[in-house]
């Protein structure tokens, strides 16, 4: 066996932020703060930063791979903490904070959590779970001392203080690139959520794919602002992709409301951007409200959900901004496709380039997908079957934290492993995969099979439709019907049959819902998905008209 030649150099996160203050030091890392004032930092002063924090760790008394949680919003400090617990051996431990109480305790005391690391809007929160989580041996309040609180009920640290304990000139120490980087739990809505422990190689890896022209096409030249926050699977990488390019990070912090948004996008030059379609909402709305225009924002991301048709075509048509549309999961670090064009679809008619992009897209190199039947065999990509969607590939996860919930993947002829995603999906003939439901959503209705995700979109296009939910309620005959769920927009007029009637020349008869319930709002999750467990908890008593 003849062995390759080259230095076997550990792909360690470490490596990115010293890649950024050597080759982008100047680049500039912009934050809002919860203190409520704009603060500016670049690559190379965080990176001095981080080294310091991962310095001061060390003084803590911790040992490699100990977790170290945090609980906090987008901006420098949480960047800092990134590279510096990652970077110095132990495990990056991002907590959503809209999560139930008793929910993040049980989070804390599964992953073991030493330290946690949190923004002073969450003291509260840290404060209620405090004494449920008797094995953290401190919290940090990741603020300047003169900010810090009187008094509280949990034992509280200053970050400030604590990194001034730190040496700036600290070393990067070198370790396997499959040692433990950070982790992150799964939403959690049926039973308790699972933790997804990613590797130094696995975010390294996910990273330089990221950047890629056709997966988000990110260079030096670019200006980020993640409205995905960075508890939501590491902000889909996009900090580690700002540090690996060189490019401008914009953190809004706490205020993603449309205006905030709007007006950091136009002070700071944002040319990309990402989040979920809930998000777009409130930042369309504002632009609308106002006959405003975005001059530099040339693309954004979408995924977290499906985009809806209309947001897209919004977007691209009126604005000039392009929609990336994508898809991923916790479980895949988490980007796994993303709708770009292929050369030989430029000169496609817009209508037939619109239908392309509503799609989820093609996988990007590293990612492997395949549609396949309940009984396992592979099906055919012709854009027209449907099957369960499963993925592999060296950022894809191979088994739970702790082996929770056993063995998730399933094996193909040849023994190799692939991770179900619990989607239902087709794949055309280019590779472009189209989800048309979740499994546990897709409405099953005289043994045909109607995609709630298709009925959601035709009524949000509906001028009066905020947003749109839909579920699959019992019928005595067919099994299931759907029923769409609506939230009417501010002072809209909108009725039953008029909706109903929007259905008409957009899906054949028998896929129409057979009702229409309207509500002030629908619930949604901590990542900003709609909860239809909850949703159809409160429709319980619910039954269709006959």
């Amino acid at each position: 066996m003849l062995h390759g030649l080259m230095m076997q150099v550990p792909l360690a996160i470490s490596s990115l932020i010293e890649h950024a203050d050597r080759h982008h030091p100047d680049a500039q890392i912009v934050s809002r703060r919860v203190e409520g004032d704009i603060h500016r930092t670049t690559y190379r002063a965080l990176h001095r930063r981080a080294r310091q924090m991962a310095s001061a760790l060390q003084t803590l008394g911790l040992e490699r791979s100990d977790r170290i949680a945090t609980l906090a919003w987008n901006g420098y400090r949480h960047m800092e903490l990134y590279f510096a617990v990652s970077g110095s051996g132990l495990v990056l431990h991002t907590i959503n904070p809209r999560l139930h109480p008793e929910q993040l305790a049980w989070i804390v005391n599964h992953a073991e959590d030493q330290y946690v690391f949190f923004d002073l809007t969450f003291l509260p929160l840290v404060e209620a779970i405090a004494p449920f989580c008797r094995g953290v041996r401190g919290w940090v309040a990741m603020i300047d001392r003169d900010r810090m609180p009187a008094q509280s009920k949990a034992p509280l640290i200053c970050y400030e203080e604590l990194i001034e304990r730190g040496l700036p000139d600290y070393v990067w120490p070198e370790f396997d690139e499959n040692l433990a980087s950070s982790l992150c739990y799964t939403s959690g809505t049926t039973g308790n959520p699972k933790g997804v422990l990613y590797s130094h190689r696995s975010t390294v890896l996910h990273s330089y794919a990221a950047a890629l022209p056709d997966a988000l096409n990110v260079s030096s030249r670019d200006c980020i602002l993640p409205v995905v926050p960075m508890f939501h699977v590491n902000a889909w990488g996009l900090p580690y992709v700002g540090a690996l390019t060189g490019a401008k990070m914009v953190f809004p912090g706490a205020q993603l409301d449309g205006k905030s948004l709007y007006e950091l996008f136009e002070a700071e030059g944002v040319t990309c951007s990402a989040g979920v379609p809930t998000v777009w909402q409130g930042l369309l709305g504002h632009v609308e409200a106002n006959n405003l225009r975005f001059s530099t924002m040339k693309r954004t991301v979408i995924g977290g959900a499906a985009c809806p048709p209309a947001m897209l075509r919004l977007f691209q048509q009126k604005y000039g901004v392009q929609v990336i549309h994508a898809w991923g999961m916790t479980e895949m670090s988490p980007l796994g496709t993303s709708c770009t064009l292929k050369g030989k679809h430029a000169d496609l008619p817009e209508a037939e380039r619109l239908t392309l992009q509503y799609k989820q897209g093609r996988v990007i190199y590293g990612v492997d997908t395949k549609i396949a039947d309940v009984d396992g065999s592979e099906l055919p990509w012709d854009g027209k079957t449907f099957g369960d969607l499963l993925v592999r590939g060296p950022w894809i996860l191979r088994e739970y934290f702790k082996g929770d919930g056993g063995d998730p993947l399933k094996r193909d002829a040849a023994g190799r492993g692939w991770f179900p995603t619990g989607d239902v999906a087709t794949i055309d003939a280019d590779g472009y995969m189209h989800i048309t439901d979740r499994s546990k959503d897709v409405i099953k209705s005289g043994g045909e099979w109607i995609s709630s995700i298709e009925l959601e979109n035709i009524a949000v296009a509906h001028p009066a439709v905020a947003m749109a939910a839909c579920i699959g309620v019992p019928h005595p005959k067919w099994d299931e019907r759907p029923i769409i769920v609506v939230v009417r927009k501010p002072e809209a007029q909108l009725e039953k049959a008029d909706l109903l009637a929007w259905y008409a020349d957009k899906v054949a008869k028998w896929q129409v819902p057979d009702d229409v319930v309207f509500m002030e709002s629908i619930p949604l999750g901590a990542t900003g998905k709609m909860l239809k467990t909850r949703m159809r908890e409160q429709l319980k008593d619910y039954v269709l008209p006959t």
